[in-house]
């Protein structure tokens, strides 16, 4: 099971773009578990994830977020900002595998 974690400013603005991830996966007969959390959440929510995705909006937090990550050995990276103002799920959803290395845990 692949486990991907959003982050963005309160967890909302993603939620809609899950969705649409969640539904691509299913599609391509992939098991997966997307949480969207706020800023506060993402570090303490990271362990328990393959991959963290930010927010465009939230590009700023993302060398904090890295270094929460790090010992945990967890890919961050901010979603590609086209994508994520099409809320395309099927693209960040491709983007969070690239980052994992293409593994299926």
């Amino acid at each position: 099971m692949r486990r991907i974690l959003l982050a963005c400013s309160s967890g909302m603005s993603t939620s809609l773009l899950v969705t649409k991830m969640e539904a691509y996966a299913k599609s391509i007969g992939d098991e997966v578990e997307i949480r969207a959390v706020g800023q506060d959440q993402a570090k303490s929510e990271l362990k328990n994830m393959d991959v963290v995705l930010i927010g465009p909006q939230m590009s700023f937090f993302k060398e904090e977020l890295q270094q929460a990550a790090e010992s945990h050995q967890v890919p961050v990276e901010v979603i590609d900002r086209i994508a994520y103002g099409m809320a395309d799920g099927k693209a960040v959803y491709e983007q969070a595998v690239r980052l994992m290395g293409g593994q299926n845990e």
